[in-house]
């Protein structure tokens, strides 16, 4: 007698509590303005004036976006932002978190986690996403002529992986 056994498995590899995954990844934006590369949302620094040489800045267009590639998919369990200080506040209010896996209109069609009602000039503030899963993160504003400053994004989530044959393997053997 034989017995068949199918297995669906989804691993989840942990990062440590509070592990900042957007460090790891890369990074783009609609345009760049005043040599405010994207690069800089990612470094560690939540130095939030402009000229403390930590903050991206796009040009002023319609539905200006920033994007995070983490080269992985990932459940993403909170979204940190830190908001310009010097000037423009406002700027952030009513933009969008979006989290997934297409790239399509440069990933801003990716399904939402939050919208932006407001950030105090200088102020981070945390949003929940609660385990939403992809490899590209958004912030876009949509639907009107803007500048996108954002002075650090930060990610913490946990690595999804879907191989599971490459898991299984020492157990089948």
């Amino acid at each position: 007698m034989q017995v068949h056994v199918k297995l669906h498995l989804t691993i989840t590899f942990c990062t440590c509590p509070g592990t900042n995954i957007a460090r790891g990844g890369k990074v783009d934006q609609s345009s760049v303005g005043w040599s405010g590369i994207p690069e800089r949302v990612v470094d560690g620094n939540r130095a939030c004036i402009y000229k403390q040489g930590s903050c991206s800045h796009t040009k002023r267009e319609l539905k200006p976006w920033w994007r995070l590639d983490l080269l992985k998919t990932f459940k993403v369990k909170t979204v940190t932002i830190t908001n310009r200080k010097d000037c423009c506040s406002d700027r952030l209010n009513g933009a969008e978190i979006h989290i997934g896996n297409s790239l399509i209109d440069n990933g801003n069609t990716n399904p939402i986690c939050t919208v932006i009602k407001s950030i105090a000039g200088g102020r981070t503030e945390t949003f929940e996403c609660y385990g939403m899963e992809g490899r590209y993160i958004n912030i876009v504003i949509p639907n009107r002529k803007e500048y996108l400053t954002l002075c650090e994004v930060e990610v913490e989530g946990t690595e999804v992986s879907t191989d599971y044959l490459a898991f299984l393997l020492p157990f089948l053997v």
